[in-house]
């Protein structure tokens, strides 16, 4: 929930004037929903737009506030962001909300970004891996691999985001590569290869190289350096 209508125009404006600085990487901008048919319309071949959230209905209906994911799809929207760390905090989402969200997103055809990762706690007492693993087996569920042809998954270290702390480059590695086993025992090797792992936990300028030359880290979600067009386009830049 952040900038104004003007600011965040003007943002998305110079992140297309530098649009030769992002070479062949992917990249995907979720602004505030209110902005997104108008950025739509703005168009850019270099940079997709996304949604922060969906509803987990699939269908129209009496569901004041929500949209869903056949609306996002009809402005020319691409991505929706699921079960982001924020989300779960202050509206209590959990994980069997995201396994209806993403299944909404893939009858749309629109590429769910599914967010997971553990609190400060539970990393300290030892158990991050074991409540990932039950996050991503909850949310991920009776699909099959030709349903989820276009998953993106973040890994958000909750304690990790807005403190000024970060993962260290092994402790990212490391749940990159548990995340993409619990893929390759799910669904297939293949799948999880392919599958996008990207780190969510104050990725910035100064750390985004060495967090990106990891094997499993395929990327990152950023959240306040993304807000400051100079840091986003560096940070594009160390994923070159």
């Amino acid at each position: 929930m952040n900038k104004d209508y003007e600011s965040a125009l003007n943002l998305y404006n110079e992140l297309k004037a530098n649009a030769d600085k992002i070479g062949s990487v992917d990249v995907m901008i979720a602004p505030p929903a209110l902005y997104l048919s108008i950025f739509a319309k703005e168009d850019s071949d270099k940079i997709a737009l996304g949604s922060q959230d969906v509803s987990a209905e699939e269908d129209d209906g009496a569901f004041t506030g929500e949209v869903s994911a056949s609306m996002i799809k009809s402005a020319g929207i691409s991505y929706a962001i699921i079960a982001h760390s924020e989300r779960r905090k202050f509206h209590n989402e959990n994980d069997e909300l995201a396994n209806k969200k993403i299944r909404a997103c893939t009858r749309a055809s629109i590429t769910p970004v599914y967010c997971c990762g553990e609190t400060l706690e539970e990393r300290e007492s030892g158990n991050h891996v074991a409540v990932v693993k039950e996050q991503v087996q909850t949310a991920l569920n009776s699909f099959s691999v030709s349903d989820l042809a276009s998953l993106v998954i973040a890994y958000e270290p909750v304690w990790a985001i807005g403190t000024g702390k970060t993962a260290s480059t092994e402790q990212a590695q490391e749940m990159h590569a548990e995340i993409r086993k619990m893929l390759a025992s799910m669904f297939t090797d293949d799948f999880a290869q392919k599958t996008r792992i990207l780190y969510g936990g104050s990725c910035k300028p100064s750390n985004a190289k060495s967090l990106f030359s990891q094997n499993d880290v395929d990327g990152g979600l950023i959240g306040g350096a993304s807000l400051n067009a100079d840091d986003f386009l560096a940070i594009i830049g160390a994923a070159q």
